[in-house]
C-alpha cells in the first residue's frame, strides 16, 4: 500500500513519520552541546536513514520531474552511503580502535568506489540497472562480510582488555543490530521490495537508538552524581592542577576545567569568567581532546588520579 499516490509504501512512511521529530529534537540538544560526539554520529546517522528512507521510498518514479537515471543512482548511494558510516559509526562511537582502516579506508575502496564505477558511471553510460546491480554490490557484499567479523573482533578485544566494561553487551546488542543492513547488498541484489528494506534498516535502527538513549541517560546519571558528591569534598588543588598540566592545559582551560570539577554549568562558568557558553564549550571540546574523554565524570575522574595521567603522557 503506497501513500499519496507516489511510490513510497505506508511502512517506509510511518518510519520517516517517526524518525524526523527524533531527528529535529536530537539536533536541537546537539546544538545546546555540541560537545557530545555520541549525539553528533547518532545524529549522522540518523540523518542518512532518513534520506534513505525519501528517496528509497519514492524513487524510481516517472511522475516525479527527475530523470530516472539519476532517481536510481540517488536511490542506491543514500543506500551505499549509509552503509558505509557504519563503520566509522562503530569506530568512533565506541571507540573501536581496530576499525580505523574500514572507517577511514576500507569504505572509500570497498563501498564508495564500486558505487562510483557501476551506479554513476557505467550505469549514467548504458542506461542498464541490472547490470550495475548484478556487478556494482558484489564487493559491497564480500566486504560487509568481512567488515562484521571485524566489528566481531574489535568488542571481543575491548571486552578482553577490560572485563568490566558496561559497553560490551550493548555494543554487543548493537552488533546485531546492524545485522540486517549487512544484508541491505541481498535485498538489493535479489530485489526483495521497499517493505523489506524499510523493516531492515529501520528495524536494526530502532535498536541502535534504544541503546543510545540508554547509554545517555547512563552518562548522565553518573556524571550528575560523580559531580555532587565531588563538590562535597575538599580535592587538594596541586594534585588537580599537576594533573591539568600533565596533560596539557593551558591556564585558561585549567580555570574551566576546576569550576567544571566544583558542578558549574556552562553558563555558570561563561559568567564567572565573564565569556561565552559558546567559548566555554570551545574550551571543553579541547580539554576533552587533551586528556582523551567525552563526559564531565571522565575528566573528573582522570584530573583526579594523577598517576594514571602521568602513564597516559
Amino acid at each position: 500500500m503506497n501513500v499519496f499516490g507516489s511510490e513510497m509504501h505506508l511502512l517506509t512512511f510511518i518510519f520517516l513519520v517517526l524518525e524526523l521529530p527524533i531527528f529535529c529534537i536530537q539536533l536541537f540538544y546537539y546544538l545546546q552541546r555540541p560537545q557530545a560526539k555520541s549525539r553528533k554520529w547518532y545524529l549522522i546517522l540518523l540523518a542518512l536513514l532518513i534520506l534513505y528512507n525519501i528517496c528509497g521510498g519514492l524513487f524510481p518514479d516517472i511522475n516525479i520531474p527527475v530523470p530516472v537515471i539519476l532517481q536510481n543512482i540517488l536511490a542506491y548511494g543514500t543506500g551505499f552511503a549509509m552503509g558505509a558510516y557504519f563503520p566509522y559509526y562503530f569506530y568512533k562511537a565506541f571507540d573501536l580502535k581496530e576499525l580505523r582502516f574500514h572507517a577511514l579506508y576500507g569504505i572509500w575502496l570497498f563501498f564508495v568506489l564500486p558505487f562510483l564505477i557501476f551506479f554513476v558511471v557505467m550505469y549514467a553510460f548504458n542506461h542498464d540497472l541490472d547490470f550495475a546491480i548484478s556487478y556494482g554490490i558484489v564487493i559491497p557484499f564480500f566486504y560487509s562480510i568481512v567488515l562484521l567479523t571485524a566489528i566481531v573482533r574489535a568488542i571481543h578485544k575491548k571486552y578482553l582488555t577490560n572485563k568490566d566494561d558496561y559497553h560490551f553487551w550493548e555494543m554487543t546488542a548493537v552488533y546485531c543490530a546492524v545485522l540486517p543492513w549487512a544484508s541491505l547488498t541481498v535485498i538489493a541484489y535479489f530485489g526483495f521490495g521497499q517493505v523489506w528494506e524499510a523493516l531492515f534498516t529501520n528495524g536494526g535502527f530502532v535498536i541502535i537508538s534504544i541503546l543510545f538513549i540508554k547509554r545517555y541517560l547512563q552518562q548522565s546519571k553518573e556524571e550528575y552524581a560523580l559531580i555532587e558528591t565531588l563538590g562535597n569534598y575538599s580535592v587538594d588543588e596541586d594534585i588537580f592542577i599537576v594533573s591539568c598540566k600533565l596533560y596539557g592545559l593551558t591556564n585558561r582551560e585549567i580555570e574551566i576545567a576546576e569550576l567544571v570539577r566544583l558542578g558549574k554549568s556552562y553558563k555558570a562558568v561563561a559568567d564567572t569568567l565573564f565569556i561565552s557558553e559558546k567559548t566555554v564549550s570551545v574550551h571543553i571540546q579541547h580539554i576533552y581532546e587533551k586528556t582523551g574523554v567525552n563526559s564531565k565524570s571522565a575528566l573528573i575522574h582522570r584530573l583526579l588520579t594523577p598517576k594514571q595521567a602521568r602513564i597516559s603522557k
